[in-house]
C-alpha cells in the first residue's frame, strides 16, 4: 500500500494494514483498541475469550495477520505481566481454541476471560509492505506540519470501530487531539526519522479554549 492509500496500522500484532492500519485488521471481530506510551514496548497479539469445554481450553481471538502465528512468538504476557505458554492451538468456528500451560480446568479458564496477551515488540517481524506500521511504532513520533513546524507528539493510537485515530499532545500541553490516521491527514510517516507529517485544519492543534470544546476531528 502506498502513501496515498488510507494508512493501515498493523494489527497490534503482526503487521496489518496500511497507513492508519487497523491493529485488528485480521481479528475475528472488530475490537476497539487503545495503545499508549506505557504499552508501546509490547504488542497485543490476542485476547482470550470464553472457556471452551471443561478441560481448560479457551476461545482465542488473534490479532495477527496469520491467526496461527500467535503460537510462534514465544511466551505471552497478560497486561499485568503474568506469563503464559501455548500448549495447543487449533481452529474453531470463527475463533481459535487454545490451551495454556497450567490452565487445566474450566474454572481457571473462566478467570482469564477477556484477558489480552502481549509480546515484546522486538519479537515480531518487520512489516512487509510499504505503508504498514505497528501502532506501537507510532507512539512517541513527533507530529509536524508540511513546513516542519512542531505540532506535538503522538501519545496514543485509538480505534473505536471506525478506523484508527492518532492522539497528539500539543507542545504546550492542554487537551490532546484525535486525528484520523489516513494518508490524507497523515501523508508522511517516517519511523526512522521519528516523525510524521500532519495536514490538520488551521487551529485544530491550538490549545483548546477554557471550558472549550474538543478539538477532535473524526
Amino acid at each position: 500500500m502506498n502513501a496515498r492509500s488510507p494508512h493501515t496500522p498493523l494489527p497490534n500484532p503482526p503487521p496489518q494494514g496500511g497507513r492508519e492500519r487497523d491493529l485488528s485488521a485480521v481479528t475475528a471481530e472488530a475490537v476497539p483498541s487503545q495503545i499508549n506510551a506505557a504499552d508501546s514496548k509490547r504488542i497485543c497479539v490476542a485476547r482470550i475469550g470464553a472457556a471452551h469445554g471443561i478441560r481448560g481450553e479457551m476461545r482465542l481471538w488473534p490479532f495477527t495477520a496469520d491467526p496461527l502465528a500467535v503460537a510462534t512468538y514465544g511466551p505471552l504476557e497478560s497486561a499485568d505481566g503474568v506469563r503464559f505458554e501455548i500448549e495447543a492451538l487449533r481452529p474453531g468456528k470463527g475463533f481459535l481454541v487454545v490451551r495454556l500451560k497450567g490452565i487445566n480446568d474450566r474454572s481457571a479458564a473462566e478467570r482469564l476471560n477477556n484477558a489480552e496477551l502481549f509480546v515484546p515488540r522486538e519479537r515480531l517481524p518487520e512489516p512487509d509492505a510499504e505503508g504498514e506500521y505497528y501502532h506501537a511504532d507510532l507512539i512517541g513520533l513527533a507530529a509536524v506540519d508540511a513546513g516542519g513546524t512542531a505540532l506535538g507528539t503522538v501519545v496514543a493510537v485509538q480505534n473505536f470501530g471506525a478506523g484508527d485515530l492518532i492522539e497528539i499532545q500539543p507542545p504546550g500541553g492542554g487537551e490532546t487531539v484525535l486525528l484520523p490516521f489516513t494518508a490524507t491527514v497523515v501523508p508522511v510517516v517516517d519511523i526512522a526519522g521519528g516523525r510524521l507529517v500532519v495536514h490538520a485544519p488551521e487551529g485544530l492543534l491550538d490549545p483548546a479554549p477554557m471550558g472549550g470544546e474538543s478539538n477532535d476531528m473524526r
